[in-house]
């Protein structure tokens, strides 16, 4: 990685380098032309012989810091930043920045801590000095986000730089410094490696790589290669390459190659056509494309005007006649004054992408980000360890079936440079959410086919509607964490709407809906109480004339006598147990007499109505005499009831 991502930011270092003055002494000229011309490796062993004779000013522990910062060292570049402190703390903002990132590589956290507070103070309205102290428990988080990968060696690694692969297939390509077998091979300066051309290795059905060899010669040239994509067909491959076509190198102001991205077209199993994307430039960078799931959008890393920091992500669409629409900046949900690279969007639209602007464990995490249906993206959260860890770690590609995938770092213990690991994922970070359910008749219980289900956020927004299956099922994808509401309609029945408000855990919400019939069918022997969900009529304690809120239910009885003039209905009335049983008999029968007299003040003909008060006689559970009940389950028994006797 100490190679494209580097020299995608160099235009952000340089006025950094350039702020130093080239006024050394002559032992320094040397090592000042190698640094200035980006050749750190040469710069760095100068640099060090020099400071091993004693000799140390700021610029001298700047450069050495510096030099090893940008070759993702770490823990080199935290000795010479401390030695760099030990002298002044009276340091450029972005010092501070760097010297927290490179504590870290050393489990200084709390230091680190303290090094960005000072950052805070330093750089004003810097993004990733406010991202840290809104997060400043930013390690229980990711602590939290960790545990959830099994990693391991890809075994295709050579000891030079590996990294940024891509599924093409049931291939898996990546770009490799490793000795191309040329008879001269030309040297990256930046690193002192071979420049990157792409490999390509087949994945075994048990996920095993087969020995890497080299990718298509008409893809791979003199220059750097790197971080491929294709699409699915496998006819159309972009990929990221320096500014180099047919022969010919760009160069921009500073006479440096910058970094382009190209696209290829397969043709009889040959790659060909490669053609510059449009959106490149001889003045920045753009580079690591990566498809999204449609392939009508292509995000990519660059240092173009409008980006945020020293490098951001950014996003095009690709247009049916192929050619290519405006970039878009991601914005602040996703980019930082840091660096922000090496996208990938996952099949089921999550963003995974490096950055070193967040709160992390070290040198660039990966994060990932929710893409929503309507394009915004979510909070982005870091992936965790072991994935991250205190280095550099990026480029991670995922198939969203089988939870398996790769990524790069240059972490202890591994073979060369840079690295390639493959993971398979025991857990999934973001919460994803379905509510589902069932839509059903309130009274029969059958299931409703063909009904409209809308999904509507908190403020009642409209977000989605459709029909529920053959079988009254409906699903909406949603947020966790969030509260909607579900409305349901159908013909001849009334709209029910539930509220619901989702966890923030992984999972499914159930929310079955019952709709009720407008126009319901009765016959003889059915309780109208039920029908219309009288649960009681109420009367004043002790009294039996009919109260205001009775007199509502009971006009729903008389508009059915009204319209069904042959039926005919026995009203029960019923109380519970706490009275004496004669007590209850009487009370309950003057209730039942008193509901007929209020029908049949209202017009219902006298013979169509009987009743009886049956007191404590018919409970519906155990709370008789002597047994201890709830309110509730004393509510139960206290009930009325108008009986369908004929019709």
């Amino acid at each position: 990685m100490k190679t494209q991502i580097q020299m995608l930011i160099r235009t952000a270092f340089l006025s950094l380098i350039v702020a130093q003055g080239y006024g050394q002494k002559a032992k320094l000229a040397s090592a000042d032309k190698e640094y200035n011309n980006y050749a750190y490796i040469d710069a760095i062993k100068t640099y060090e012989r020099i400071a091993d004779k004693g000799y140390q000013t700021a610029e001298l522990f700047q450069k050495l810091g510096n030099a090893y910062y940008f070759n993702a060292d770490f823990v080199k570049a935290e000795k010479w930043y401390s030695e760099l402190f030990a002298m002044s703390n009276d340091q450029d903002a972005e010092y501070y920045y760097r010297y927290a990132q490179c504590l870290k590589s050393v489990d200084q956290y709390d230091k680190a801590d303290k090094m960005m507070s000072q950052f805070n103070k330093k750089s004003g309205n810097d993004e990733r000095a406010k991202l840290f102290d809104k997060n400043r428990n930013y390690l229980e988080i990711i602590k939290a986000n960790s545990g959830r990968y099994t990693i391991e060696d890809a075994g295709i690694n050579s000891e030079y730089s590996d990294y940024g692969s891509s599924f093409s297939k049931e291939k898996l390509i990546f770009a490799s410094a490793r000795d191309t077998g040329g008879v001269s091979k030309k040297i990256f300066k930046w690193t002192n490696q071979s420049f990157t051309n792409l490999y390509e290795s087949t994945v075994d059905s048990n996920g095993k790589l087969s020995q890497p060899k080299r990718f298509q010669r008409s893809i791979n040239s003199k220059y750097h290669e790197s971080t491929p994509v294709f699409t699915k067909d496998g006819t159309t491959m972009y990929f990221t390459r320096n500014n180099y076509l047919d022969g010919k190198k760009g160069k921009d102001g500073n006479k440096v190659i910058l970094l382009k991205i190209y696209k290829a077209t397969q043709k009889e199993g040959k790659w060909t056509d490669v053609i510059a994307l449009p959106l490149n430039s001889e003045q920045f960078s753009v580079a690591h494309p990566a498809l999204s799931p449609d392939e009508k959008a292509l995000y990519f890393a660059s240092d173009m005007p409008g980006t945020l920091g020293q490098s951001d992500l950014f996003k095009v669409a690709i247009n049916k006649d192929g050619s290519f629409g405006a970039p878009v900046n991601l914005g602040v949900s996703v980019n930082t004054p840091g660096r922000e690279t090496f996208p990938f969007i996952s099949a089921d639209n999550e963003l995974y992408y490096a950055t070193d602007g967040r709160p992390g464990l070290g040198g660039l995490d990966i994060f990932v980000s929710k893409i929503g249906e309507d394009g915004v993206l979510e909070e982005s959260q870091n992936v965790g360890a072991p994935v991250n860890g205190r280095t550099d770690d990026f480029a991670l590609l995922i198939d969203n079936v089988s939870r398996s995938g790769f990524f790069t770092s240059n972490r202890e213990g591994g073979k060369g440079y840079d690295d390639i690991y493959k993971f398979i994922e025991t857990r999934k970070l973001i919460c994803e959410q379905e509510l589902s359910g069932v839509v059903k008749d309130l009274d029969t219980g059958e299931l409703l086919s063909n009904t409209e289900v809308i999904l509507l956020d908190h403020n009642f927004k409209e977000l989605k509607r459709i029909f529920s299956d053959d079988k009254g099922y409906y699903t909406f994808e949603v947020t966790c964490g969030e509260t909607y509401y579900v409305r349901a309609s159908k013909p001849e029945y009334n709209t029910n709407e539930q509220k619901i408000s989702v966890t923030k855990e992984t999972g499914k919400t159930d929310v079955s809906i019952a709709l009720e019939k407008k126009v319901k069918s009765v016959k003889v022997g059915d309780d109208l109480a039920k029908v219309f969900g009288i649960k009681v009529i109420y009367f004043d304690l002790d009294k039996s004339f009919i109260r205001k809120d009775a007199a509502y239910e009971l006009e729903k009885i008389l508009i059915v006598m009204e319209e069904n003039p042959m039926m005919k209905i026995d009203v029960r009335s019923h109380t519970d147990s706490r009275q004496t049983h004669k007590y209850n008999v009487a009370l309950s029968d003057r209730r039942a007499k008193s509901t007929i007299a209020w029908l049949e003040k209202n017009g219902i003909d006298p013979g169509r109505l009987t009743g009886k008060g049956y007191g404590e006689t018919q409970l519906v559970n155990k709370c008789s005499d002597g047994v201890s009940c709830t309110e509730a389950e004393h509510q139960a028994n206290r009930r009325s009831e108008f009986i369908i006797t004929s019709m």
